[in-house]
């Protein structure tokens, strides 16, 4: 059986952040979304759960921390570099922060880093395994 990973967000406004992550790639599963939380599938391997302060609440007591904070780095591979334009450029358009840090471009590999409407930090990158400069 191959693992997944189950990604849990919270996040201020449900609906707003369910269209987001649709905006950019995501469908969301019904059989795990009610009104306090949304199952936005990317792959069979990677799920994003959206949970309301509330219900983020249910899970742990650590505080949730604010927008303008970088709890975690999550980073997405895409298949070309137009690929990583276009997600970080849906994603500015659709209430998102695109660019929170420099593009990094190093001919073999290519990325840029975007925020959803919670401040969650999302890198997209592309890589040509083929083009890696390899040690002598």
């Amino acid at each position: 059986m191959s693992r997944k990973i189950f990604i849990n967000l919270p996040v201020a406004d449900l609906k707003a952040s369910m269209a987001f992550y649709t905006a950019i790639g995501f469908t969301n599963n019904p059989h795990f979304t009610d009104e306090t939380a949304a199952c936005m599938v990317l792959s069979d391997s990677i799920h994003v759960m959206l949970l309301t302060h509330d219900k983020w609440r249910s899970f742990t007591t650590r505080p949730i921390p604010p927008a303008t904070s970088s709890e975690v780095l999550l980073c997405l591979s895409c298949e070309s570099r137009g690929e990583v334009d276009e997600l970080t450029r849906i994603a500015g358009e659709q209430g998102g922060q695109a660019d929170i840090n420099p593009v990094l471009d190093l001919g073999f590999m290519y990325g840029r880093s975007l925020t959803d409407l919670d401040g969650h930090v999302w890198e997209t990158i592309w890589m040509d395994p083929a083009a890696i400069p390899h040690p002598d």
